[in-house]
């Protein structure tokens, strides 16, 4: 082992101690840094992966829409062309936007989505959602209402609800009147997505085509892949073999900016908490200084002995870099065991602070999500040895400047 590393050691783990003060505070400083930004990214993974995993459950993989944005007549044709692929493992047709839902003297405008329910189970698990009533209860005079909706506006499940569509408006456009359709409640459904459960109609196929007049069109077919499939390249190949008559999108595509602004999320929590370890650094560059103003002596008689200015400098860059490496293992290990207990310490938060059911309407999460992720775990590591190490570069420069003689004369 070269001097100079072994006298880094030293003045770290000094002999008849088991770890010097100020070894022991700078270790923590970087160790609460690691762990906080490791908890903190895993966490934020675990809700960006559940938010995903939702709105594939509720979306599918790929959708497929007419070229014109107008109405799709062949999906039949086109749902068969897509079935002849190989990494396909359901479609199904749907038609979907919004109408003026009034129960008594409460209106309310949510979204509608027409399903064909022998196809639609294969793409999204609606049974899977339902919390009232059977997917077979669905038919042409009635729906299925989404959780915050139904509870918004005081329905229950048998309750019969009139539904107004723009096509009322076309036709008093016409001097015509179209009275709304009556249509009974057959099941309530919780997908667990905020954006889905709040604000959503589901009724059959048949039923949306009369209420906005689409005859047998539709506005779209829902593709779902079989697993390890890549959506994006996926929809590439299905706009290859279109032509242009028809558009496929992939959910990634559908949800760009939403995806992107998790990612922006994540990216900023982890720069601010970066300082955390800045801060730390802070603590071991004047710790070192100290050293280096203390022993100023010792580190002329090495000059003196024959050591080069370079292995004196190696000498508290090394304390810096091993104080680096202590953090970062200590900081991953505190890191994995709290969030080992997270749903705990969630729990007996929400209990003290009477949040619990806060969190289940506006997170829909009734334990913490977490993932991890081996790149944020090397990114982390990497970035906090590295600082702590440059934390080390100004005491071992000033070390290095000092000459031999001056040194030894120092009081």
């Amino acid at each position: 082992m070269p001097w100079y590393l072994y006298l880094a050691l030293k003045q770290l783990f000094p002999s008849g101690r088991r770890i010097a003060f100020f070894t022991a505070a700078s270790i923590g400083g970087v160790m609460l840094g690691v762990a906080v930004l490791i908890i903190v990214l895993s966490v934020m993974n675990g809700f960006g992966d559940e938010i995903r995993r939702k709105i594939l459950e509720t979306n599918g993989d790929v959708d497929v829409r007419p070229g014109n944005g107008g109405i799709m007549y062949d999906q039949e044709a086109v749902m068969a062309k897509i079935r002849s692929l190989p990494e396909v493992s359901a479609v199904a047709p749907y038609a979907q936007g919004v109408v003026m839902l009034q129960a008594g003297n409460r209106p309310s405008f949510p979204f509608i989505r027409g399903i064909d329910v022998e196809h639609e189970q294969g793409v999204v698990p609606l049974a899977k959602f339902l919390v009232v009533g059977r997917l077979d209860d669905l038919d042409d005079d009635s729906v299925f209402l989404s959780s915050e909706l139904a509870g918004s506006m005081g329905i229950r499940p048998g309750q019969k609800v009139d539904v107004y569509s723009p096509l009322l408006l076309e036709r008093l456009k016409k001097e015509e009147v179209l009275l709304p359709r009556e249509l009974r409640v057959a099941g309530i459904f919780e997908t667990g997505w905020n954006q889905v459960d709040s604000n959503t109609v589901i009724c059959s196929l048949r039923l949306m085509q009369e209420l906005y007049g689409l005859q047998p069109g539709v506005h779209g077919v829902s593709v779902r892949l079989k697993p390890g499939s890549d959506s994006d390249e996926f929809a590439a190949r299905l706009n290859a073999l279109f032509g242009g008559a028809d558009r496929a999108v992939s959910w990634i595509e559908s949800n760009r900016d939403f995806l992107f602004v998790i990612q922006l999320e994540k990216n900023m929590m982890m720069f601010i908490m970066l300082f955390i370890i800045l801060v730390a650094s802070f603590a071991i560059a004047s710790s070192l200084l100290t050293a280096v103003v203390r022993k100023t002596k010792e580190i002329g008689l090495l000059g003196a002995l024959g050591g080069k200015p370079r292995q004196v400098a190696a000498c508290f860059c090394f304390q810096g870099f091993f104080i680096g490496v202590a953090g970062a293992v200590l900081g991953i290990g505190l890191a994995v065991l709290a969030l080992a207990f997270r749903n705990e310490v969630m729990h007996t938060f929400a209990h003290l602070t009477h949040s619990e059911a806060a969190l289940l309407r506006f997170y829909q999460f009734s334990n913490l999500p977490c993932s991890y992720s081996p790149h944020d775990f090397a990114i982390v590591t990497a970035s906090s040895i590295l600082i702590a190490t440059l934390a080390g570069l100004l005491p071992a420069w000033r070390a290095a400047r000092l000459k031999s003689v001056e040194a030894l004369r120092s009081e």
